[in-house]
């Protein structure tokens, strides 16, 4: 009788550790684990306090605070052929001075190194072959895809990508979680496809 308990105690624990596993091969955004179809993931953001704003193009939009930062938008991917979230990514406040964005891209890089290390990939410049000196300059350089500023961050689960970039006059800094199990399997289908 005991033996068989232990036996029963021993198959139960293996289980739950090969299901942690398998929980933990995923990148996670807010303690939830990039995982699920577009749906799920949603209803989980909403329980963390983003407002579902709408859904287009295989896209979610939500909107909330995020890592100290107030009215981000949240984007949840994934693809057309298969509803498989992949990627979250951030679009921090839009700021209208190169000293705020700038400021926002340094703080969040400073976070992000605390927590994941040393970025393994860092490009940090304006093209055109001169450093420009002015805010409003700067700026323009970001208006006009001059500016090349990004950080990325890898690790086991997935990439972190950090960047300033812009939309018509809007600048912005995006952060872009993307998972590797679900970024894999979306491959795999679409070499399926080739």
């Amino acid at each position: 009788m005991k033996a068989k308990f232990l036996t029963t105690l021993f198959l139960l624990i293996t289980v739950m550790s090969f299901a942690q596993n398998e929980k933990n091969e995923h990148l996670s955004f807010k303690g939830v684990p990039i995982d699920g179809n577009l749906g799920e993931y949603v209803l989980k953001m909403k329980q963390n306090g983003f407002a579902h704003l709408g859904t287009e193009n295989e896209t979610a939009s939500l909107k909330g605070d995020f890592a100290g930062y107030k009215d981000c938008m949240i984007e949840v991917s994934t693809l057309k052929q298969k509803d498989l979230v992949h990627k979250i990514s951030v679009l921090f406040p839009n700021r209208d001075t190169w000293s705020t964005l700038f400021d926002n891209y340094s703080s969040l890089k400073e976070m992000l190194t605390e927590k994941y290390g040393k970025p393994f990939d860092i490009l940090e410049k304006f093209d055109g072959g001169y450093q420009p000196e002015e805010d409003r300059m700067k700026l323009s350089r970001v208006w006009s895809d001059n500016c090349k500023y990004k950080s990325v961050w890898q690790t086991d689960k997935g990439d972190i990508q950090l960047s300033i970039e812009h939309k018509s006059t809007r600048c912005f800094v995006r952060l872009a979680y993307i998972d590797k199990a679900n970024g894999n399997v979306i491959r795999e289908k679409a070499k399926d496809d080739l």
